[in-house]
């Protein structure tokens, strides 16, 4: 499966809204659902360049690494505090280490549902009618 990079965004932002609340996922997961298993950078190229206000919302800071961190934003950026801030207000634990990183339990908060299980997910929020919309994507 190709997607060009719009289609790819779009997917990446449909998956992201599939997290549930409290729960955390990694980018090269988020990249695996979309159907592009190697292209976990581009998921977060995704995220950098999301729309300001859309709608429904992009619950953008679910998305750490797979190490279970939360990625600096670079220094004098405070993205990487705000994103601590969103996950601990869903009740997601937030450690700080010993070098000042942020990290999550990933066997606690991970949520990485295996392809089928998120197909399953995606078409029971869409419905029967969106399920057979979908059937022919493959």
């Amino acid at each position: 499966m190709s997607l060009d990079s719009a289609e790819f965004h779009a997917a990446v932002y449909d998956i992201i809204r599939t997290i549930p609340v409290g729960r955390v996922t990694s980018y090269g997961h988020i990249a695996k659902l979309a159907g592009m298993p190697n292209h976990s950078r581009h998921v977060g190229q995704a995220l950098k360049f999301l729309p300001p206000n859309v709608n429904p919302p992009i619950p953008w800071y679910r998305v750490i690494s797979a190490a279970g961190t939360i990625s600096s934003r670079g220094p004098g950026t405070d993205g990487a505090q705000r994103q601590r801030d969103a996950l601990v207000a869903e009740g997601v634990d937030v450690v700080v280490g010993r070098t000042g990183d942020m990290r999550v339990d990933l066997r606690e908060y991970g949520w990485f549902p295996s392809i089928d299980e998120f197909r399953g997910v995606q078409e029971s929020a869409l419905g029967n009618e969106g399920a057979a919309e979908h059937s022919d994507d493959e």
